[in-house]
């Protein structure tokens, strides 16, 4: 039996729409990736609410999304912390806990995030540090980079690191664990992070037509801290201020002595001999750098938008760890404090959350699984933190309730495991045997008071010890304890 005409014509027209509406689907551009690195920045930011760090156009970001608050690494150290970044899996599970090159050695069938992408289509390319590069030694070269993730690899080295000895010094040995510091009156395209900016705008300009996974690695604010002298005026010294000494150290009593066995030698500021002047002077000069690597992000947020690309670009800012200036007298990172663990993360994802911040805890382990859902792909299996799409879409959302876990890695003698609430930083040093932390963050942000062994928060770290147990899953070879 035949159709009515009317009826036939309309069965056509569900078919065109169908069909045009399967086209319109498969004609829609994937979402790019901008991904923003700095390194060893801290929160000292204007958009987290510094008033003295000019950060202009991490402000501009921060409007595009969502500023989390509470953002951890999963170990205070460059090596570790990247690897497990890029590849969703804990320290741990990577057995990498040091700056050693062995992440192919020891993980050969891993895929990396960059991976992930380059296997889904993506041109993939970095200009500068993703992967751990020694900081400034290794500047200009491939360092401890993976092949494997990308398709192009640019290294830069600009002045900071042909004109080293131009730096100046306050402490002895080599730059990458340095007081110094030097403001040449120069370009920002004459510094390794400017080189680095210019090409991944070179690389959106010549790519805005595919799909891209784009990664500008910045090596400021680490030390040594050198930026355009426009950056050192921004911050006059007698603006800059560092913690009294006597109440740094009173700070330090109540706390495990393995929790700070790297900083005692030197201390204050690691260092024999550093002057309350000299660590100023590099105060300024790391916020300095923090300018100045704003001012690249700026850039970088240009060429999107003069290329139309900020309607279908995921945009990431994130540092590796957090970084002391002089708090409880200490410097540098390689510790549990909330100083050393928490560090900048902001998220700009098209039609998702803007001009929005949350307090909820969350790892930089969370950035694979996060990336692989915005944009669609199938990642492995084996990744283990969580996506923050939910976070993107609500950032007060009530149903996240998964902490951060930071560790820190010495020795097989000296470890620990820290982590953090939405209330509470809970720390144990070989699972308590060598001390425990307990600090009360609605009053105590500056991690003062060490409540551990107070018996009125008993109950409570119980309850943290018991959640942070699952997280202790050091190999035998690196912990004394459990030979193999």
């Amino acid at each position: 039996m035949s159709l009515p005409i009317s009826a036939r014509s309309l069965v056509a027209l569900l078919a065109l729409l169908t069909l045009s509406a399967v086209a319109q689907a498969a004609e829609k551009p994937k979402l790019n990736v901008l991904f923003i690195a700095a390194d060893d920045m801290n929160c000292d930011l204007g958009v987290y609410g510094d008033k003295l760090v000019h950060t202009p156009n991490l402000d501009r970001l921060a409007k595009l999304g969502v500023r989390f608050d509470n953002a951890y690494c999963q170990q205070p150290l460059c090596g570790p912390s990247r690897a497990s970044l890029m590849t969703g899996l804990r320290p741990d599970t990577l057995d990498m806990h040091t700056l050693a090159h062995e992440l192919r050695k020891k993980n050969p069938d891993v895929v990396t995030l960059g991976q992930m992408f380059r296997n889904n289509g993506y041109f993939t390319a970095r200009a500068g540090k993703i992967f751990h590069y020694g900081n400034p030694s290794q500047i200009g070269t491939d360092a401890n980079d993976d092949p494997a993730t990308w398709d192009e690899r640019y290294n830069p080295a600009g002045i900071d690191k042909k004109q080293e000895n131009k730096i100046v010094r306050y402490s002895k040995g080599g730059l990458g664990i340095s007081m110094a510091w030097w403001d040449p009156e120069s370009a920002d395209e004459e510094h390794t992070d400017g080189m680095v900016a210019t090409k991944i705008v070179e690389l959106i300009d010549s790519h805005k037509d595919e799909p891209f996974f784009l990664a500008a690695g910045f090596f400021n604010p680490h030390c040594p801290y050198v930026a355009p002298k426009k950056y050192f005026d921004l911050y006059p010294l007698d603006k800059i201020t560092v913690p009294n000494l006597e109440e740094a150290k009173a700070d330090l009593a109540d706390v495990p002595q393995m929790a700070i066995q790297r900083d005692l030698k030197g201390w204050p500021y690691y260092f024999d001999g550093i002057t309350e002047d000299q660590a100023r002077k590099c105060k300024q000069a790391y916020y300095a750098s923090i300018s100045f690597v704003d001012a690249q992000v700026g850039r970088l947020l240009d060429a999107l938008e003069k290329n139309d690309l900020m309607d279908n670009t995921v945009i990431v800012f994130w540092s590796d760890h957090g970084y002391f200036l002089g708090e409880k007298g200490l410097w540098y990172k390689r510790k549990a404090f909330e100083r050393s663990a928490r560090m900048p993360l902001i998220i700009a994802a098209p039609g998702l959350a803007a001009g929005a911040d949350t307090n909820k805890p969350v790892e930089l382990v969370d950035l694979y699984p996060t990336l692989a859902d915005l944009c669609g792909l199938e990642p492995p299996q084996n990744l283990e933190g969580r996506s923050l799409r939910p976070l993107l879409t609500n950032p007060a959302d009530a149903k996240w309730d998964k902490p951060a876990v930071t560790q820190v890695w010495h020795s097989p003698q000296a470890w620990g495991y820290s982590i953090r609430t939405e209330r509470w930083r809970y720390t144990e040093w070989l699972e308590g045997k060598a001390g425990r932390e307990l600090y009360d963050h609605a009053d105590d942000s500056g991690e003062v008071h060490n409540l551990a062994d107070d018996p009125a928060h008993a109950p409570t770290v119980a309850e943290l010890s018991a959640r942070l147990k699952p997280y202790v899953q050091l190999k035998p070879h690196a912990r004394a304890d459990k030979k193999k």
